[in-house]
């Protein structure tokens, strides 16, 4: 094989690489946590008859929202990053976002439901929810007619409302404060389908559509929607472990 052929061989390979990026942020978001399901003071992998409907809960409504979208033109998708697989008009690796992210997001919710006490209690929860609820009305009042502000804000209200003030639910504050620690992932999963740290986005962004306002290269609407879809797994997820009266083995 000559140096042509060698060069030609490399090139290839980065490229089906870069073809693939958006499934191996997929496959690394989710392997880790996988992985120590299996660890024996963790043990989550008793607990999936629970969290893959909490999963299945969130993947049918939000792919159809995520279609509808990309119908729309609110957000699309690169096919330089994708392996070039579509179904309803979705990129396989956008339908294996909604069951990847989320199961290591309850994994780390678990995490730290097994390490604190059942009653757990965020002294300040309401005021939490106020604010947040404060800034989505603010959203919504500025930002209300586009379309990715006006769904995620309204939905994310109407959910927050509803597990704070008309049927309260005890796993709130837990949600809050694990929910802070996902930040970080966040912001690196969110970067790089984004663009931060690449040459080009792997998901676009429409701004006549949402508030124009980035972290990094994030919409910050992003932040909302993400804690929405995580909302409602743990939601699905905590009625099924009480539902099956699944044991939760605290550390």
């Amino acid at each position: 094989m000559g140096p042509y052929e060698v060069l030609q061989g490399i090139f290839k390979s980065q490229k089906n690489q870069m073809n693939s990026l958006y499934l191996w942020i997929n496959l690394l978001s989710l392997s880790v946590p996988l992985l120590f399901s299996f660890h024996p003071r963790i043990r989550l992998y008793h607990k999936w008859s629970a969290l893959f409907p909490a999963i299945g809960g969130t993947l049918l409504p939000f792919v159809i929202w995520d279609s509808y979208f990309t119908h729309l033109g609110v957000w699309g998708f690169n096919p330089a990053y994708l392996l070039g697989i579509f179904y309803g008009g979705l990129p396989l690796e956008e339908i294996l976002f909604f069951i990847c992210i989320p199961y290591a997001c309850l994994f780390t919710y678990y995490c730290f439901k097994i390490y604190y006490p059942a009653d757990f209690k965020l002294k300040y929860e309401k005021r939490i929810t106020f604010i947040i609820l404060m800034l989505l009305a603010v959203g919504l009042t500025l930002h209300g007619t586009n379309y990715y502000t006006g769904w995620t804000f309204t939905a994310l209200a109407l959910a927050l409302i509803f597990v704070q003030y008309l049927k309260p639910q005890p796993w709130l504050s837990l949600f809050y404060y694990s929910h802070m620690f996902l930040i970080l992932p966040f912001l690196i999963v969110n970067g790089l389908l984004t663009g931060t740290g690449i040459t080009d986005s792997v998901v676009w962004y429409n701004d006549l559509e949402n508030m124009g306002i980035r972290i990094l290269t994030i919409p910050v609407e992003d932040i909302f929607y993400g804690m929405l879809m995580l909302m409602i797994n743990v939601s699905i997820f905590e009625y099924l472990i009480k539902k099956f009266r699944l044991t939760v083995h605290r550390l």
